[in-house]
């Protein structure tokens, strides 16, 4: 909302395909898809499994992280059991690459049924040991999906996490390109480059949040108050009881559709035609929104 808001009031966006998936996300049932399994799972030494039973993350291992990851499932195991000179899992590689890996398995046909895959800690670990160490997993999953992950695997697959792009913004007053409106946090576009690595959200907030509201202080002081434009408010009154006119497209529909176009065509793994796809829809999908009826 962020984003729109600036974008509408003549703000520069930058960097907006740059979005972070975390890899773990609950996939069923519809009404909590996207609610995130903490990566503490697969720390304990769940591992990910496609619907052939392979643990495919084998398969995935950039050469950049090769030294450093373990390459068999008995490599895997000496690291769970806290063995000296151990290498991680590849379960616990960069979100970047699980996520797209997880992606690659469903596109690919190997997704489990939901269109994710399959994240194992009950052949790994005793049911005592899962319900101390992931209590609010266990909870979590008992009473969304009525599944007890002490005894099966749950379905898990990415969900969107982290805009790195945003708002463009100077860097020593957060100030974007329209006067007197500034931004920062994951409204603001520039500080994590790419992929944002864990942690620096909350310092970054921390940090440009505070320049950010120091100098939209100093703006405000400095300037004189705007009064709003009435034909500015006529219009906007209008727009916002447009939807209660008569029409007959449901507007839960027109956003289904349009999250399911999003990530069919312009999510982790993206190709130049299938975003051509994309767009071809989401014109298809505008044409629409006159007739949206709330």
């Amino acid at each position: 909302d962020g984003h729109a808001l600036a974008y509408l009031a003549g703000a520069d966006l930058i960097d907006m395909e740059f979005v972070q998936f975390h890899p773990t996300g609950m996939v069923w049932p519809p009404s909590v898809k996207g609610t995130l399994v903490t990566e503490g799972v697969r720390g304990d030494g769940g591992i990910l499994v496609n619907s052939e039973g392979e643990r495919f993350m084998f398969n995935y291992i950039p050469d950049v992280f090769a030294a450093e990851t373990a390459k068999s499932e008995e490599e895997a195991n000496s690291w769970l059991k806290g063995e000296e000179g151990a290498m991680r899992p590849p379960e616990l590689l960069t979100r970047d690459v699980v996520a797209r890996a997880i992606m690659t398995e469903v596109k690919e046909g190997r997704g489990s049924p939901h269109g994710g895959a399959f994240l194992d800690i009950a052949s790994r670990q005793s049911p005592d040991y899962i319900r101390r160490k992931l209590p609010s997993m266990y909870h979590q999953f008992k009473e969304l999906a009525t599944l007890d992950i002490t005894k099966e695997p749950m379905e898990v697959g990415p969900t969107t996490h982290y805009m790195m792009g945003g708002i463009k913004v100077e860097a020593n007053t957060a100030a974007s390109t329209v006067p007197g409106l500034y931004a920062a946090g994951e409204a603001a576009a520039g500080m994590h480059g790419a992929n944002r690595l864990g942690g620096n959200s909350l310092s970054d907030l921390l940090v440009f949040g505070k320049i950010a509201g120091q100098c939209a202080a100093n703006f405000a002081q400095e300037n004189s108050k705007v009064s709003p434009h009435g034909e500015e408010i006529k219009k906007s009154i209008e727009n916002t009881l447009e939807p209660f006119d008569d029409g007959n497209e449901n507007p839960y529909q027109i956003h289904q559709e349009l999250q399911e176009i999003m990530e069919s065509h312009a999510g982790i793994v993206r190709t130049g035609e299938e975003l051509e796809k994309g767009i071809r829809k989401l014109e298809e999908l505008e044409k629409r929104l006159p007739k949206m009826h709330a």
